[in-house]
């Protein structure tokens, strides 16, 4: 056994290679191992070790025998493929040889066939053709046929099915076929046109068309005739027949389109009744505002927008009640009104366009034209139910050499009025200064102006047609703001010796208002709107980083952040700039508190009744004119921030002034606490029911100074034994936090504490 573990320790496995002697000793280890007793086991194992060798035999000859057998069949079947293959080459070349055999036999026939073919394709083109001009000389005899019998509803009718056909056939080569169609459409079109066009104004003719006063002053809303009746079934009659010949008329006329310049979103030609409707309008249009008539002046745009309006008006009943019921019932979704109004503001973008050159360098005739267009569209809109998708005279000023002269006159303009404004007496007080209720913000005159010009701007652009031209307005009015804060500034620094004047409070409240009023508008739909449009823009453009799109997009941030930011700022420096004057005053009136003698105070029990420290009047006078002076001077929003930034100051002053800078007596620490809880505290209840809360140094250390002997002597001891302990916590035990939240002392730190403990002086002679 020795020998086989000097064996086993020789043989070490090789891991790169199968290693057989390690295997055999591995095997003898696993069967016999250092067991004597187990070597009887080697019989029975080199039986089993004989019987496996001789399984591996056998199954090795097997192996060797089949796999000749299998390369046989192996090359015996790759021979087959092979033959086979041959065969298949062989058939497919007699194949081959066979097809080109074929072809050029047929090739003859093949060419006789295609001439055949090209014959009949031909022939059935001329009979397709010889079709096309039968059907449409059928439908012109049926329309000749139509007009003998005096059925013009039906002539009508074919006359749309003709034009139908016209438009299939706009894609087809056959150039003479399309101008025979085209003849024979616009040959049928002018008679029935005419015909019905003449008959159609003598029925306007009657109802004594057009109307030139209000509805109620209209002929038949007084006194109808008899014969109303029929005369509006004739009017029906007839502008249902024009309409039949609409799409004919669309194929053969051309409407007069203004230059793509001014990128009028498409629409459709005005449908031809109404056209005939409007003739004497636009006659008297062009008679009136054109050429060299009086009423024709550059410098008077309201008297042709004016007319136009009323010419809207008066008829606006009478499109209601006749001529859009008939629309209806023929199946139309052109609203009568709109294509009436649409068709005459189609006179005014014409008129527009011609005249708005001549005025674009004379500031006040064109900034004239412009106030006059805005509010001649806020009254189509308003009162008219025009729509923003057809085209409108915004269009006109939306074109791009006009628009950045109205962008120019526009800002020229607002400074000029921000300077009158800034300029102007009442520039700082409030209109509503007399009115408690309506003053709450104390908004200057300058202030509410301003915003109310910025307001201005925004009526006059928000309808423009397109995003991007809003957008250049809204970065206007972001200028404007710009400006006009650093105006204020300007008037600020002038008026900084005197931080609580009323033009400084006036100055504050003006920076705050504004900056609450675009805050507002950054939540109003329309700037929303114009928010997305950046964001599309920006990111089109990769004009933005990722981080600012993200908040753009989710909302975080608004359109006008940058201005309220800088708002914002001047507002906290300005605020910042009075609580440390009014806190200036209050330490030079402290200064006699500061040095009372809070060692050698008598005890309350040697006091009939506890008043007030003397030296403490200068101090709490200070703050109560200036609290009340800025009360009145000041918005409610303002004067919250002030005091609560002023009671900080104040609390840590007489904290760390005066309380940390003397010992205290028993009395002295009570007529500390009576100084501020009976005196100091109230003067801010009038701004909050807890004004304790704002001064909690003070609170707290008036506590800790006004515990009876006992008390601070077990306090004293709890904290220093929570300081020995350090970090050993002891369940039974209780903290520093937890015994000073007992007290009420939240905000001082044990440090502090122990500190205002050394403060006093009424310890007891033995003990610590």
């Amino acid at each position: 056994m020795a020998a086989i573990n000097v064996g086993r320790e020789q043989v070490t496995r090789d891991p790169d290679r199968c290693d057989i002697p390690y295997s055999v000793a591995e095997y003898v280890e696993r069967e016999v191992g250092t067991d004597l007793n187990c070597l009887k086991k080697l019989g029975k194992l080199i039986e089993e070790l004989s019987e496996n060798k001789k399984q591996l035999e056998e199954q090795v000859l097997t192996v060797s025998s089949e796999v000749p057998k299998r390369i046989q069949n192996a090359l015996k079947n790759a021979e087959d493929s092979k033959k086979s293959l041959s065969q298949l080459l062989g058939e497919e070349t007699v194949l081959f040889d066979s097809i080109n055999s074929h072809l050029l036999t047929a090739q003859p026939w093949m060419e006789d066939l295609g001439v055949l073919i090209s014959q009949i394709e031909e022939v059935e083109r001329h009979l397709a053709y010889l079709k096309w001009i039968s059907q449409i000389e059928e439908l012109s005899d049926n329309i000749q046929q139509y007009l003998m019998t005096n059925n013009v509803p039906e002539a009508a009718t074919t006359l749309a099915s003709m034009a139908e056909l016209d438009i299939k056939l706009q894609e087809s080569s056959c150039s003479h076929l399309l101008t025979f169609v085209r003849s024979t459409v616009k040959f049928w079109h002018k008679i029935l046109k005419d015909k019905l066009s003449s008959d159609f104004e003598e029925i306007l003719t009657h109802l004594h068309w057009p109307f030139v006063g209000p509805p109620q002053s209209q002929v038949f809303g007084l006194a109808a005739p008899a014969n109303v009746p029929e005369i509006y079934n004739n009017l029906e009659t007839l502008f249902s027949q024009l309409l039949k010949l609409q799409t004919s008329d669309e194929l053969l006329t051309k409407p007069k389109q203004l230059p793509e310049k001014y990128s009028l979103p498409p629409s459709p030609p005005v449908i031809l009744p109404m056209q005939i409707m409007l003739n004497p309008l636009q006659k008297r249009f062009k008679y009136h505002f054109t050429g060299n008539r009086q009423t024709n002046v550059l410098s008077k745009p309201e008297w042709y927008l004016t007319q136009v309006l009323m010419w809207i008006g008066n008829h606006a009943k009478f499109l209601d009640d006749k001529i859009q019921p008939i629309l209806d019932k023929a199946g139309s979704s052109v609203n009568a009104r709109l294509e009436f109004s649409r068709a005459l503001v189609m006179l005014i973008l014409e008129k527009l366009a011609a005249d708005i050159v001549c005025l674009l360098y004379d500031d006040n005739l064109f900034c004239h034209l412009v106030d006059e267009v805005l509010l001649f569209e806020r009254e189509l809109y308003a009162t008219h139910g025009y729509l923003s998708s057809v085209p409108s005279c915004m269009h006109i000023l939306s074109e791009e050499t006009c628009f950045q002269r109205w962008l120019t006159v526009e800002r020229k303009f607002a400074l000029q009025k921000m300077d009158s404004i800034l300029s102007s007496e009442a520039a700082w007080v409030s209109q509503y200064k007399d009115i408690t209720d309506v003053d709450e913000m104390k908004v200057p005159d300058c202030a509410e102006t301003f915003t109310t010009l910025l307001q201005v701007i925004t009526d006059r652009y928000k309808n423009l047609p397109t995003a991007s031209r809003k957008l250049q307005f809204l970065e206007l009015q972001k200028d404007l703001v710009d400006d006009f804060r650093i105006r204020l500034t300007q008037v600020m620094k002038e008026e900084t010796r005197a931080s609580l004047a009323f033009r400084y409070c006036a100055i504050l409240n003006a920076v705050n208002y504004i900056g609450t009023v675009l805050a507002d508008w950054a939540d109003n739909v329309f700037f929303l709107e114009l928010q997305q449009a950046a964001l599309e823009i920006c990111a089109d453009s990769n004009a933005l980083s990722k981080l600012q799109l993200g908040q753009l997009a989710c909302m975080e941030s608004s359109v006008f952040d940058d201005m309220i930011n800088l708002l914002e700022r001047l507002k906290h420096d300005m605020l910042t700039r009075q609580v440390d004057h009014v806190f200036r005053e209050v330490k030079d009136a402290a200064k006699l508190y500061k040095k009372e003698r809070w060692l050698s105070l008598p005890s309350q029990a040697e006091q009939a009744v506890m008043s007030l420290s003397s030296t403490a009047c200068p101090l709490l006078l200070t703050l109560r004119d200036r609290l009340l002076q800025l009360e009145q001077q000041l918005c409610c929003s303002l004067f919250k921030i002030f005091w609560q930034m002023l009671a900080e100051k104040v609390d840590m002053f007489i904290y760390q002034e005066v309380i940390l800078a003397n010992h205290f007596n028993e009395g002295g620490a009570v007529q500390l606490q009576f100084d501020m809880t009976r005196n100091l505290f109230p003067l801010f209840s009038h701004y909050c029911k807890r004004p304790e809360n704002y001064f909690k140094h003070i609170k707290e250390a008036c506590i800790i100074l006004n515990l009876n002997v006992g008390s601070a002597l077990l306090l004293k001891d709890a904290l220093h034994s929570a300081s020995e302990n350090g970090t050993i916590l002891d369940p039974n035990q209780p903290s520093a936090t937890a015994v000073l939240n007992e007290l009420g002392v939240y905000k001082l730190a044990q440090q502090d504490v122990e500190i205002l403990l050394n403060l006093r002086t009424n310890w007891p002679n033995i003990g610590k």
